[in-house]
């Protein structure tokens, strides 16, 4: 009778002692749970809790392009792309004070703050403008205000709406603040290529891979 008892005891009525005790089982029925709810708590949990206290729709980016890779360290990086900078005002002692001088790597993570007043040389993600169909918010350093002007570090010019050489007519030498989606903040290298694996197979021949 004590041995009855103590079994009843051992499989407990309440569902959600029950629920906790089937997530520490060894079983691939609790992994899959297990991943499904983590998946929950990160998407409707995490991030919204994370956007209001960083104040960005967008708290945190996976840098999906090249347009903002170094190949190089600073100073030879500015050897070489130093003629645009410098013909529009930006001299090389101006760009070291730049938050993220040396570029952000695909596959980084970005921290987003969106409480901030936008500076000359901030990292910044900018949804495009409205006759644009690129699919994603653009990650570019602000090269002018009023208004303000971004331009990939990695890029040879500007984005002009219009341009043949840029098929998804982005527009980045007018961008209203309403535009803008926060500031990068803090970077995590590389971390973001556990997103970026499953798309890869789908970008184009030129888009793959690391960035040279």
């Amino acid at each position: 009778m004590k041995s009855s008892n103590h079994n009843h005891q051992g499989r407990s009525s309440n569902p959600i002692v029950r629920f906790w005790k089937f997530l520490q089982e060894d079983s691939w029925q609790s992994w899959v749970v297990s991943l499904v709810l983590l998946v929950i708590l990160i998407r409707f949990v995490f991030f919204p809790l994370l956007g209001f206290v960083m104040g960005s729709s967008l708290p945190l980016v996976v840098i999906e392009s090249c347009s903002m890779y170094h190949n190089s360290g600073f100073d030879e990086w500015w050897n070489d792309r130093s003629d645009w900078y410098e013909g529009n005002g930006i001299g090389k002692a101006d760009f070291r004070e730049f938050p993220f001088r040396n570029g952000l790597n695909k596959g980084d993570i970005i921290l987003v703050w969106g409480h901030a007043d936008y500076e000359l040389g901030d990292i910044i993600i900018f949804e495009p403008n409205l006759d644009s169909s690129a699919p994603h918010p653009i990650i570019h350093r602000i090269v002018a205000e009023n208004p303000y002007q971004t331009k990939g570090d990695n890029n040879l010019a500007q984005l002009v709406g219009g341009n043949p050489g840029n098929p998804q007519n982005i527009d980045e030498t007018n961008i209203a603040e309403e535009q803008i989606v926060g500031k990068s903040v803090f970077r995590i290298p590389y971390l973001g290529w556990i997103k970026l694996v499953f798309f890869e197979p789908f970008r184009g021949a030129g888009e793959r891979g690391l960035c040279r």
